[in-house]
């Protein structure tokens, strides 16, 4: 399949799958005029990267997952590098989510002593 195709199966387009080329994620061949020709398994590659990218991965994490999906395993999540990025983005997700919850009990904090000085003042018919 030429480029189009492929961009438009992924979901994507012509200019990311030339940024991932690019990048040395996916490899094109070329026919004898010059263009880019595509099959299934880039299909699948491109596939994965995107769905790493619409989760929050950067372009250079995915590289793990794509090589695991050319060495033939069924998934790239199965390779050891893989499987090492997955754990440190769940450990940067953990610290944003306690980042989150702190700053939540801030807010809540600062809504109650809020609410609660409001509820006196207007008791005191103070508007």
């Amino acid at each position: 399949m030429r480029i189009g195709e492929l961009a438009e199966l992924a979901g994507t387009s012509t200019r990311a799958l030339r940024y991932y080329e690019q990048h040395g994620l996916l490899a094109a061949r070329r026919t004898s005029n010059g263009y880019r020709e595509y099959d299934d398994s880039d299909l699948r590659l491109v596939r994965e990267i995107r769905s790493l990218l619409e989760i929050g991965f950067n372009l250079e994490d995915t590289r793990p997952f794509v090589e695991c999906l050319r060495s033939g395993r069924a998934t790239g999540a199965e390779c050891p590098g893989s499987i090492e990025v997955l754990g440190r983005k769940l450990a940067d997700l953990d610290g944003c989510i306690a980042r989150l919850q702190a700053v939540r009990r801030v807010v809540e904090r600062e809504l109650i002593h809020a609410t609660e000085e409001a509820t006196e003042l207007k008791s005191k018919g103070v508007t």
